[in-house]
């Protein structure tokens, strides 16, 4: 319903734009203006006309649009969908004339009918097939933004969830916590310390070679969490109960690295870990997933989680798969499944030459876009500001179509300004050149 008065909004802003631009041309070819009753009238006319056109054609518009999306720029599909509106527009004026001449003025409909003309339909079918062309054109380019947006927020998401994977596993917290018990074992038990340091050690290494993975093989991601888990048991001792399986069913499975590592450490963390009170944690296969269970005992003082670790989870899930992780909880386990991937999505790990060919292929081929965008826009210009101008020099002698001409003429102007890097004010190259004098004097600063 919002929706509705919104478009029904625009519609009384676009009748109204569409008659003061019939009223300049009333003026400007010499004609006296009265306000009068008649005038009232035709604004009346004019404002029937635009909203009844306007509503009945993004009507149409949207269905097509919201059925179709993606697919909707298709030639397939606007063959579909330009058709139909203009059928649409044929009826709309149709029943719009009925109403004028046989309720407004009073006719028999057999009159209205039988003085009907094709000519009384041209115009605004014409109108209205330039109407589409604008509004198909500007969907399509807020569309092929968002597309940009979408594609720039997937790239930004895959960052930053690789940058809060390594947070996490470089927790101060859990580091200050693990060399807490390395120096009271050293004290104690230098054997056992010897061992803590060899299994941090080995942490740590995974972590850093495993950071710019999407995925790594189940059998690896199980060897981690044995040795994370080994940290874990020196920390606490015979508190924590842990089982794994012995060997991988389907060693071609992949998960997403250190996501284990963040489950155990969510167990830990929210849990009750004592003699009277033992941690029972259990990872064990199943048909697609990697389950991983713990009795439920949680702390009675905590403050409440933030969730990243397990949001951190999804979200690179997300980027590489349409499955998605599993949280189950009843009254005595905790149960989060991971799905085991088939196959490595991407390269594991690109190298500083890869990625930077990547990037400028992926920059120049976003330049190409818009420079595609930017005819693709100008040759729509120019057939619609034609077509405008035939119309204006078989309709009248005030040459009306200068304002759409010069209206849209600017913005096809600032278009083409931006997809080619020039600025009509500061010159050609201005911001990188901006760029490299401010970064000279921060260097020179330094």
């Amino acid at each position: 319903m919002n929706s509705f008065f919104k478009e029904l909004g625009k519609a009384c802003i676009v009748g109204v734009a569409i008659y003061a631009v019939f009223l300049l041309i009333h003026l400007g070819g010499g004609n006296p203006l009265y306000f009068n009753k008649k005038l009232v009238e035709d604004f009346g006319i004019s404002m029937l006309y635009s909203v009844v056109l306007y509503m009945a054609n993004m009507a149409v518009f949207r269905y097509f649009y919201f059925s179709n999306k993606i697919r909707l720029y298709s030639p397939k599909h606007l063959a579909r969908a330009i058709p139909a509106s203009l059928i649409v527009t044929a009826i709309s004026v149709f029943f719009i004339r009925v109403f004028i001449i046989c309720v407004l003025k009073e006719f028999t409909f057999l009159e209205f009918i039988s003085d009907e003309k094709f000519i009384d339909y041209w115009m605004p079918l014409f109108i209205a097939l330039v109407c589409n062309a604008i509004f198909y054109f500007f969907f399509y380019y807020k569309y092929k933004k968002e597309s940009q947006v979408k594609e720039q927020k997937i790239i930004a998401g895959t960052a930053s969830a690789q940058f809060d994977a390594l947070k996490n596993q470089l927790d101060p917290h859990f580091l200050f916590n693990s060399l807490n018990v390395l120096t009271s074992l050293i004290e104690e038990n230098p054997i056992q310390a010897q061992k803590f340091t060899t299994s941090l050690s080995k942490v740590y290494r995974y972590v850093l070679e495993q950071k710019n993975k999407e995925l790594v093989t189940l059998e690896e991601e199980l060897a981690f969490a044995k040795t994370y888990m080994t940290l874990l048991k020196m920390r606490y001792e015979d508190s924590i109960v842990f089982n794994m399986p012995a060997q991988v069913t389907h060693p071609e499975a992949r998960v997403v690295p250190l996501s284990l590592q963040l489950l155990l450490e969510n167990a830990v963390k929210h849990n009750v870990v004592s003699d009277n009170h033992r941690l029972h944690i259990t990872i064990e296969e199943e048909e697609g997933n990697l389950v991983v269970r713990n009795n439920l005992q949680p702390k009675k003082i905590m403050t409440k989680g933030s969730g990243v670790g397990l949001i951190n989870i999804k979200q690179r899930y997300a980027l590489l798969t349409s499955r998605r992780l599993q949280i189950q909880q009843t009254e005595s386990e905790f149960i989060i499944k991971i799905p085991k991937l088939t196959r490595q999505l991407k390269s594991a790990v690109m190298n500083t030459e890869e990625y930077l060919t990547d990037k400028k292929y992926a920059l120049a081929k976003e330049h190409v876009e818009k420079i595609k965008a930017f005819y693709i826009h100008l040759t729509i210009y120019c057939v619609v500001i034609g077509g405008l101008t035939i119309l204006n020099l078989f309709t009248t002698s005030f040459p009306w179509s200068i304002f759409p001409a010069l209206g849209w003429g600017l913005g096809v102007f600032f278009h083409g300004a931006e997809v080619f890097n020039w600025n009509p004010f500061l010159g050609r190259d201005w911001e990188d050149r901006k760029i490299r004098e401010i970064m000279n004097e921060q260097e020179q600063k330094r």
